[in-house]
């Protein structure tokens, strides 16, 4: 069989002899599968691909060009010099202008450079006092940028030993390859590190720019590297390693605000996880608490901290119809606004650290997800829902509650209310069928979760006004509530827009509509904060309510994408 030739002039040549070669070794065949097989083999256009990027690389390899000398601009200059005492000719001045323009010099300067660089690496010298006990030393030298090293270090509480505690993920000694956790650290550029404190040793590093050069006893087993799934988290506090006592390394800690999506780049450790921000250009992990050391710091603080469902006063009550809230005299006489059902799983994680996520799209003819609006009272819920309703009544609808009272005159069941009995009722409330129920002169109402599905199974949107603190037991792969907190601007703005703005009553509550007051402004702004601060952690969206007409325009666009964008919600509503 002939050679094949390497030349770079042969390519059209090879690409013929790749052609023959089947028919040439069809007398050795002895199949029809391997005739076939060759024909495919010699026949595929990626080995010709192949055999045409070799050549090319070769080719460069037998050419490359060599820079004829490295000192072009002071040759340029000299020439210029030795040319301005000549008599002056068209050319000669054509010749000296263009040599004076900044970029020819930049250009030729740029020559200089390169021409005068070695780009083969160069490794320092080994030590001459290397112990005969050290079994092998490692001399590493890294570029440092701008970017920290991405490496952690410890003393060894034992043996004194300065030791690699942790390799972060992504940075520039993960990426090398050649510093490993339980490497010990003896010199860094040149200067023992035996006799230092870790904090001493940060500091020269933080110091030095350029290439640094570590001198390192490798560790007895170098770490595996981990294969761990790709793990995302919503975030459910801020943090910021700057204020944290506790992180082992500040420059090391990754800062986020609560709502940002993390990915979990190691669990190795069970006090610090490494992260990366979703989506971040760097491609380096930073350290967080993990989620079991967040909740131990979190339980460690004043029981008063400890997040706790709050009852939340109302001045007048808005109707039943609209809102299960009571005004303060009814209050007065009631046990309880409100009871809901109790989740014993959920009271034990109400300290908020993460939650797994994963992107979900609403399918092409799914159910909707559940769109749930919380705010104070008198922030306006009721006319965004109402402006809702109005703007497409056969894509929007709300629920329909359930009471206890009888029938009146001209109503009907299952449109102002589902009728029951107070015994019925009674049994649902004990079967935890109601999302919030409340006692009002005598009577129930509440909201049920059958009323929820109803809507959601003729495939519109259902709007839900609740308290926040039933958001949690929402929170289920059959519903996917979309939560909306729709707060007040600042006192200021609200003397401003609601001057003129009544509080209208329900038709259960036939009080006269009355005007707001200043202690109804302060209770708005202040019922806000406080449910921002308790609850904010479930709140997706949050829309001031400044103007009317803006903040429904605003929600009917975040509705909007609810429902064609990618999301990301809690990794048990897809894997349920």
């Amino acid at each position: 069989m002939p050679a094949l030739s390497t030349g770079s002039g042969n390519y059209s040549g090879l690409h013929e002899l790749l052609c023959a070669l089947p028919s040439q070794l069809q007398p050795h065949v002895h199949s029809q599968d391997d005739s076939t097989f060759l024909h495919n083999m010699f026949g595929e256009r990626s080995l010709h691909s192949l055999v045409k990027i070799h050549e090319r690389l070769q080719h460069y390899e037998e050419h490359s060009p060599a820079p004829i000398l490295d000192s072009a601009g002071s040759l340029a200059a000299d020439l210029s010099e030795e040319l301005q005492g000549k008599s002056a000719s068209e050319e000669i001045s054509e010749l000296l202008n263009l040599l004076a323009k900044p970029h020819v010099k930049s250009l030729l300067s740029v020559h200089d450079t390169v021409a005068q660089k070695s780009y083969d690496p160069e490794l320092p010298p080994l030590p001459d006092d290397i112990d005969d006990d050290e079994v092998s030393v490692k001399i590493i030298r890294l570029v440092k940028n701008k970017e920290p090293l991405g490496a952690t270090i410890k003393r060894d509480e034992h043996t004194g030993a300065i030791l690699i505690a942790r390799i972060m993920r992504g940075g520039a000694a993960d990426r090398s390859g050649l510093i490993h956790v339980g490497d010990v650290l003896r010199e860094v550029n040149g200067v023992p590190v035996d006799d230092k404190k870790p904090d001493e040793i940060i500091h020269i590093l933080s110091q030095s720019q350029g290439a640094i050069t570590f001198k390192l006893i490798p560790a007895i087993k170098e770490e595996t590297p981990s294969k761990e799934p790709k793990m995302f988290v919503k975030t459910l506090f801020d943090y910021d390693p700057a204020e944290d006592k506790a992180i082992p390394c500040k420059e090391a800690g990754l800062a986020f605000k609560r709502g940002d999506i993390l990915q979990i780049m190691s669990q190795d450790d069970a006090n610090w996880w490494q992260a990366k921000q979703d989506g971040h250009a760097n491609p380096r992990a930073g350290l967080i608490p993990s989620k079991q050391f967040q909740e131990r710091f979190a339980l460690r603080r004043p029981a008063a901290s400890v997040l706790q469902p709050q009852k939340i006063s109302n001045r007048r009550s808005s109707g039943f119809r609209r809102s299960f809230r009571l005004s303060r005299r009814d209050k007065k006489t009631n046990k309880s606004m409100y009871e809901c059902k109790k989740s014993e799983q959920y009271d034990m994680a109400d300290v908020a650290t993460y939650e797994e996520v994963t992107p979900h799209r609403r399918q092409s003819g799914a159910k909707h997800r559940l769109v749930v609006l919380v705010g104070p009272t008198g922030v306006g819920l009721n006319e965004l829902k109402r402006k809702l309703l109005i703007s497409d009544p056969q894509h929007f609808s709300v629920t329909v509650p359930h009471t206890s009272r009888p029938k009146r005159n001209q109503e009907n069941e299952g449109v102002e209310y589902h009728f029951i009995s107070k015994n019925i009722f009674e049994t649902d409330i004990h079967n935890n069928k109601f999302i919030e129920h409340g006692e009002y002169k005598g009577n129930y109402y509440g909201t049920s979760l059958d009323s929820v599905r109803s809507v959601l199974s003729k495939n519109k949107v259902c709007l839900l006004d609740v308290q926040p603190h039933t958001i949690k037991h929402l929170r289920t792969a059959e519903f996917k509530p979309y939560v909306v907190f729709v707060k007040p601007p600042p006192v200021e703005r609200l003397r401003e827009s609601r001057r003129n703005a009544k509080v209208i009553p329900g038709k259960d509550d036939k009080g006269s509509a009355k005007s707001f007051s200043e202690e109804d402004f302060l209770e708005m702004v202040s019922t806000a904060q406080q449910m921002e601060s308790q609850h904010g952690h479930l709140f997706e969206k949050i829309i001031v309510n400044d103007d009317l007409t803006a903040a429904f325009t605003e929600l009917k666009v975040a509705l909007k994408k609810v429902e064609t964008d990618t999301h990301w919600v809690p990794i048990s509503w897809t894997h349920s």
